[in-house]
């Protein structure tokens, strides 16, 4: 059994972002980067099937060079092997999706993991895009996976609740927190990554549908006001409310 997991590298959210000189991209001095959040989620799953029943996991990533730092954590936990879709190209969600598709077609995978959003975009649509673009079944924000033979038995995060949905392979899964607890890469693992394949493959980006205009940082926040400390403020406050805020 072949699975694939796709992966992002991405600011690490403890960073502060800075917006380039470009105002399309953020500013790359000082900052961290990371394995998506949602993608250990994602990997981990995959390596539990690994575990379990046996699978080869092949983690799949788009970018340039810096990506292979992220494909190297996600050796160290236990992949088998890693493929950068190699690119400095912008990429909107749909031809990112096309890309993975077509190289997870190559890898003749039927089980395909993804976080349910990188948290530098946060589009949340690349796992379905992929799925629909392959003709698999799709199960998002997943908080609990079961596969037995080709059945798929998984709770996903609704409203107000959780649904519990029945599927069969071929299928993309999205994970949501709460789908397991990531496991540690281990010295051993560490060192057993140095030695690991990645592919790395030249593509070319698609027709983009979504273009990216400008970066910018939201409004800074007006100073509060302090109006008293007793019921006394009480109608300054409810003519502020009514007269600036028009909230009531």
């Amino acid at each position: 059994m072949k699975i694939v997991v796709c992966v992002s590298h991405v600011p690490d959210s403890a960073a502060k972002i800075n917006i380039g000189a470009d105002e399309k991209n953020i500013d790359k001095n000082g900052v961290s980067f990371i394995l998506n959040p949602y993608d250990e989620f994602a990997l981990e799953e995959a390596l539990k099937i690994k575990d379990s029943i046996g699978a080869d996991v092949v983690l799949v990533s788009v970018g340039g060079d810096e990506v292979k730092e992220t494909i190297r954590k996600g050796l160290a936990m236990g992949a088998d092997s890693g493929i950068l879709l190699k690119t400095n190209a912008y990429r909107d969600s749909i031809s990112t999706a096309k890309l993975i598709a077509e190289e997870i077609k190559l890898q003749g995978a039927n089980l395909v993991f993804l976080g349910k959003q990188s948290i530098d975009g946060d589009n949340g649509v690349v796992g379905q895009l992929v799925a629909e673009i392959l003709g698999f079944n799709s199960v998002s924000v997943a908080v609990s996976f079961n596969l037995n033979g080709d059945k798929i038995v998984a709770e996903r995060e609704i409203e107000g609740g959780r649904e519990v949905v029945e599927t069969s392979l071929p299928a993309v899964i999205t994970a949501q927190k709460g789908l397991n607890d990531p496991r540690y890469a281990s010295l051993k693992g560490i060192m057993a990554a140095k030695k690991k394949v990645i592919d790395e493959k030249e593509v070319t980006v698609s027709e983009i549908g979504v273009e990216l205009i400008k970066l910018k940082k939201p409004a800074q926040k007006q100073a509060g006001k302090i109006l008293g400390k007793d019921s006394s403020a009480v109608p300054e406050l409810v003519r502020l409310l009514k007269e600036e805020a028009k909230v009531i």
